[in-house]
């Protein structure tokens, strides 16, 4: 009895000890890393007319630049428009500048530098929005397309996405031009025409131009990842998330045949039935979720600011992974940075209520976690899926997620600072672009690819994002024409 009572001891005294020693290495794990966050000096903002470069840019989301993959040139009038208030409301710009009109309506403008040896950069953004779904307008506090300034906002299709970081690149580009700004490096300013259907025609054209031109580019900044308040649980400060990776883009649709018949006499298998119970078992078998370095190394930069109890999490990944992908997995937003997402898009099929059909045909989009690529994803579809019946075929547009950009480089560190010099409250991480933008068409001619919208956003106004109520305050735009005047001086000068 007496040994025992001795193991057990023992036992009770070494399972102490671990737990001591475990609760040890929690603790040290959690302090031992610094804040990662840059120190930049504070800087004398460059005075901004908001309100009336507000006015521009409400005037430029009355141009309804919807593209259109299947007609290219349904909305030639409304680019036309546009482009013509472009020049007209940035005449110095023009001045400074050559241009070029690519794949029909998108604009390439090119502010040589004086040194021959920097590599160049490229500021992107789009000028097509995406339409107002149906039955939606009486959802809107203003017109969709009016461009109404009130209420301190300026309000519209396209305010946030993409107009706002379109026009204030060019606010900020014009007055330096009128200041006599002269760029050591070649900026180019690429503003594609249908980023909203694939970026092909436009991003897609430009690239290709460029490339033929010989330019390679230090690095290129598209819309992106935004700068978010009170969204981030356990961080008390806005967080800065630079988009340094974007997941890849695949759309497939699965097709299952079958003998068309009278519905009163069905086969066992039916079109319908059997892509309906591969289209369960894909839902019901998602591709697992998994921490990607990028991820990895945001977690470790946001670490240090968080309040205790996700700090502790965040710095000891080792012991607590499970508990934080769980806690991911409980908002769409956040599992996608973790799991490459599938969406059931569209489903067709039949015609008749009592014809049997021959054909069943369902969309499904992935967004691709960089390590997956379009072919393990048309592998997991047939495994999946077990059915050989069920014929799969990728969609034109679909790109496997571009390369990560280091953030040891100095272009990061010069985004970096910006944006701490501009928004001097935020935190700086670097983050991945759950969705897809123009900038995945210059992977073969950039260094660097980054994905930011200098936007303060909460919740609410995540919603408003291809929603109803799109809107951009005009104290939040000031700011955004602040932020590319600053990252032009700060690797343009």
């Amino acid at each position: 009895m007496r040994r025992w009572l001795k193991l057990l001891r023992t036992a009770v005294i070494l399972a102490a000890a671990a737990v001591v020693l475990l609760a040890a290495v929690v603790v040290f794990n959690t302090w031992r890393q610094p804040s990662r966050q840059l120190q930049v000096a504070a800087i004398a903002k460059p005075p901004v007319d908001a309100q009336a470069a507000a006015m521009r840019l409400g005037a430029a989301i009355r141009f309804r630049t919807i593209a259109d993959i299947a007609d290219p040139d349904s909305s030639a009038d409304a680019f036309r428009g546009l482009h013509a208030h472009i020049a007209a409301s940035f005449p110095a710009f023009h001045a400074a500048t050559t241009h070029d009109t690519v794949g029909g309506y998108s604009l390439l403008y090119a502010w040589q530098g004086s040194d021959p040896a920097a590599r160049p950069i490229a500021l992107l953004a789009h000028q097509d929005v995406v339409p107002v779904a149906p039955g939606t307008e009486k959802d809107w506090q203003q017109p969709p397309f009016d461009g109404v300034v009130s209420d301190g906002f300026v309000w519209g299709r396209g305010a946030w996405d993409d107009k706002g970081n379109l026009y204030a690149i060019l606010e900020a580009a014009e007055a330096m031009a009128r200041g006599g700004f002269r760029p050591k490096r070649t900026i180019y300013f690429a503003f594609g025409h249908d980023e909203e259907v694939a970026g092909l025609r436009g991003a897609g054209a430009i690239a290709a131009l460029l490339a033929s031109r010989g330019v390679r580019l230090e690095f290129v900044l598209d819309e992106g990842l935004v700068i978010t308040e009170g969204i981030l649980k356990g961080l008390d400060r806005p967080a800065a998330l630079i988009g340094v990776a974007e997941k890849g883009y695949a759309t497939l649709s699965l097709t299952a045949q079958a003998t068309p018949g009278h519905s009163s006499m069905p086969p066992r298998d039916t079109a319908i039935g059997m892509l309906s119970a591969a289209l369960v078992r894909l839902e019901g078998n998602r591709l697992p979720m998994r921490l990607p370095p990028l991820v990895g190394e945001m977690l470790d930069t946001l670490a240090p600011e968080m309040n205790l109890f996700n700090r502790v999490v965040l710095s000891n990944l080792w012991l607590f992974r499970p508990l934080l992908l769980r806690e991911f997995e409980k908002s769409g937003p956040t599992e996608a940075t973790v799991r490459t997402t599938t969406a059931l898009t569209i489903f067709k099929a039949g015609d008749k209520d009592n014809v049997l059909p021959g054909l069943a045909e369902a969309t499904v989009n992935f967004r691709l976690l960089p390590g997956d690529t379009q072919a393990s994803v048309t592998d997991h579809i047939r495994r999946t899926a077990n059915d050989a019946r069920i014929a799969i075929a990728a969609a034109p547009g679909n790109t496997d997620p571009p390369p990560v950009t280091a953030t040891m480089t100095p272009s990061y560190r010069a985004l970096n600072r910006t944006i701490r010099e501009i928004f001097p409250d935020v935190v700086v991480a670097p983050g991945l672009m759950i969705a897809a933008t123009d900038s995945r068409q210059y992977a073969g001619i950039a260094d660097n690819i980054f994905r930011f919208s200098p936007v303060r956003a909460g919740s609410e106004d995540l919603k408003r994002f291809h929603g109803s109520n799109e809107r951009l305050s005009v104290a939040n735009y000031g700011d955004m024409i602040r932020f590319y005047r600053r990252l032009i001086e700060n690797t343009a000068q």
